[in-house]
């Protein structure tokens, strides 16, 4: 069984007030695929999981529109208690990258906008308007504690 369905499962169960049942199928989701998908998080049925979702950690606070893609190592996490108003809503077409961190600190909301492209390893933590991208700054070497940029020039 994929991770999503899973997910699903234990969504479906903790909305008909099954959540012992829904914590169990949480943590075998855990288990066999190394994430922690919140039973409480809102998700749209057609949600894919790149790399069967391993390492990827999803707050119960966290709302996904349609056709969003999400590949392996993500973190989505809002610094609040699960009853607090704050969330993040991602809508639909969002693609995020492998090893990338959404967080919402500070009591404050984040909203990814439709469409919107955040690359690998990126760290999201204000809003990001439908249709942009979120990348990384350059990779820069470090010898010797001289720094010099990736393409060999000293900085």
């Amino acid at each position: 069984m994929s991770p999503v369905r899973l997910w699903r499962l234990s969504a479906w169960l903790r909305s008909h007030g099954h959540r012992r049942l829904a914590r169990l199928v949480k943590n075998f989701n855990s288990v066999i695929y190394h994430n922690s998908l919140a039973p409480a998080a809102i998700f749209a049925p057609d949600i894919r999981l790149g790399h069967h979702s391993f390492g990827t950690i999803i707050h119960s606070n966290v709302v996904i529109g349609r056709r969003v893609t999400i590949w392996h190592h993500v973190t989505i996490a809002v610094h609040a208690g699960t009853r607090s108003p704050q969330r993040i809503v991602i809508e639909d077409d969002v693609m995020i990258g492998a090893n990338s961190v959404i967080i919402a600190s500070g009591g404050k909301s984040l909203h990814i906008g439709a469409g919107a492209r955040i690359g690998a390893g990126a760290v999201v933590a204000s809003d990001v308007p439908a249709g942009a991208t979120v990348v990384v700054p350059p990779s820069q070497i470090v010898l010797a504690g001289e720094r010099v940029k990736a393409r060999g020039r000293a900085a």
